[in-house]
């Protein structure tokens, strides 16, 4: 039942709580309210009530947006389906339990830096430079500067009272060009290059800035309130769609049912045989990747050689995964790629919906693939604006999205920070709850695909998932319970040039602090591998968050550890 709200405590569109409920309790309502809302998905209160939240009463994230309990609620949505896909594989268990920590929840939202090598955590290695030469180097030079690192921020701008988001985009050049910074200028630290940067943008309108970005085919947002973005054309176009979007494709050639392979008595996890094709980058699709292969699906992992991406990602989002380059302007590269498409069940992509066409991977593509093979495809696409209208085709990151959502202004607000100056969410919030929505929509297409038959399209964004979590219905934590959480963490400064890697170290410094126990690399919420590919050290990630109760072989977790991006050889690559 949804409690009663004050409005605009948060700025225009904003619905706080007006009493604290645990976060637990509070989560289990959420589940309920996503599920009731998802079509397709049960509504059968025998697999609903096999869903238990445990965890911290209180928020252990800064901020009061409830964004915890939106992706504990996602976790455990895949935990029912998962549920429900081994009962049609023939091991349906009426007792199984659906287990989701809230606390581990909050804590994998910052899972790229919960890593250990050789028991020492990745923060403090980089922090000390000694994780540079373990990792490849993919990263093109994108932060080698303290201005191309703080291009990525948010800025004044000559309207006192809206500030505006900047992304480098990994080029951050000609977008320092495009308000008016020469990118060689001296620089001696992250702080000088946000104030020089701010000198700048506070001269420039936020629209002028906006049209800007949009022409030249930049990253950027306006830091809208949580009202302005729901009442803009592009805002009314997404919440057409529910958050779990899952569609079946009536256009295609019909398909049968398509059942799972027989369950190996060495691995019944519940997506064991499924295979996947994901293309994609830095964080949110390959979260959704991850995710999938910790069910058990064998996951190929597909980098373009020639463009960049993020080293540390390497340690934790490619777990349970096999990685190749394939660069899909070369013919070979591009018929090696087709050939594995064409025996999978789920293609995940990460690029915008009108490049992939462009080389034969389209969703029509791949539909006419699946009725030409008799055998329905679930094809997985994760944005940041959403599947239709006027920003579809846009590109954009996390911070794009929590700019253009209202949940960068809304965590500005819960700051008390003068000038109306947003301030991005601290951790890799939008990206990580996409990637667990996008798993979401993988699996609910599985299923309907082994009871239905037929070709599934499912739709995961980046704004689509910030902007559920600031409904009325989902509703915001009360000042003072945020209050109560800034005191208890002591959480460090926080404001709108810091980037989300800092933003996140802020966080983690906190959690050290007061969740140390369960941040111990030999914990329970950790699963080691000995002899990883990174200098043969021992690699410890953050396990999945979905436990099924007493249920070691069915429970998700990663056989195989993270091993670098196009680890292996595209051409030697073949699903097992």
């Amino acid at each position: 039942m949804t409690s009663e709200k004050i409005p605009d405590v948060y700025g225009p569109g904003t619905f706080t709580d007006k009493t604290f409920t645990p976060v637990p309790e509070d989560t289990q309502r959420i589940f309920r309210l996503i599920a009731s809302q998802t079509p397709g998905f049960t509504q059968d209160e025998r697999s609903l009530s096999k869903v238990k939240f445990i965890g911290e009463s209180y928020p252990v994230i800064p901020g009061p947006i409830k964004a915890v309990s939106v992706a504990a609620a996602l976790h455990a949505m895949t935990g029912v389906l998962a549920d429900e896909i081994l009962a049609i594989r023939g091991l349906n268990n009426e007792e199984r339990r659906i287990t989701v920590n809230t606390t581990h929840a909050a804590v994998w939202f910052g899972c790229i830096a919960t890593v250990f090598l050789d028991g020492i955590d990745v923060v403090s290695m980089v922090k000390q430079g000694k994780l540079k030469g373990l990792l490849p180097d993919w990263e093109q030079g994108w932060t080698d500067t303290a201005l191309k690192y703080r291009t990525t921020g948010l800025y004044p701008t000559n309207n006192p009272e809206v500030w505006y988001s900047l992304h480098g985009s990994m080029n951050a050049k000609p977008v320092l060009h495009s308000i008016g910074v020469d990118p060689s200028t001296p620089i001696k630290s992250n702080d000088e290059a946000a104030a020089h940067i701010a000198q700048h943008t506070a001269k420039l309108s936020p629209e002028k800035m906006e049209m800007t970005n949009l022409i030249n085919g930049f990253c950027g947002s306006i830091c809208f309130t949580p009202k302005q973005w729901r009442e803009s054309e592009m805002g009314r176009s997404l919440g057409r769609h529910p958050l779990v979007n899952v569609k079946k494709q009536d256009q295609a050639v019909p398909t049968t049912p398509v059942a799972f392979p027989p369950l190996n008595p060495n691995d019944k996890r519940p997506l064991a045989g499924v295979k996947v094709i994901e293309m994609t980058r830095v964080i949110a699709g390959p979260e959704i990747g991850t995710i999938l292969a910790a069910y058990g699906a064998e996951v190929i992992r597909v980098n373009p050689p020639h463009l960049p991406d993020i080293n540390i990602m390497q340690l934790s989002l490619n777990a349970g995964k096999r990685t190749i380059a394939i660069d899909l302007r070369n013919e070979k590269d591009a018929a090696l790629l087709k050939s594995l498409v064409s025996e999978c069940d789920v293609f995940v992509q990460g690029f915008r919906i009108n490049k992939m066409p462009k080389f034969g991977l389209g969703l029509n593509d791949l539909l006419k693939m699946a009725g030409e093979r008799g055998r329905g495809i679930v094809y997985v696409t994760e944005n940041c604006y959403g599947p239709d209208g006027y920003y579809a085709e846009r590109p954009g990151w996390q911070q794009i999205a929590d700019a253009a959502a209202g949940s960068a202004y809304v965590t500005g607000k819960s700051l008390n920070l003068p000038n109306n100056e947003a301030v991005l969410p601290s951790l890799p919030i939008s990206d990580m709850s996409t990637g667990v929505l996008g798993a979401v929509g993988a699996m609910l297409g599985l299923k309907r695909r082994a009871v239905e038959g037929g070709s599934y399209y499912s739709h995961a964004s980046l704004t689509g998932v910030n902007a559920y979590a600031l409904t009325e219905d989902v509703g915001l934590y009360p000042q003072s319970t945020v209050e109560e959480c800034k005191q208890r963490f002591q959480w460090g400064e926080m404001r709108g040039a810091h980037h989300v890697l800092d933003l996140l170290v802020t966080v983690w410094n906190g959690w050290k602090k007061v969740l140390g126990d369960y941040l111990k690399p030999d914990g329970d919420w950790f699963q080691s591998f000995d002899g990883s590919t990174f200098d043969k050290k021992r690699l410890t990630i953050l396990r999945p968050v979905v436990k099924f109760e007493g249920e070691s072989e069915t429970t998700p977790e990663w056989k195989t550890p993270s091993v670098p991006y196009a680890y292996e050889k595209a051409e030697s690559v073949k699903f097992l």
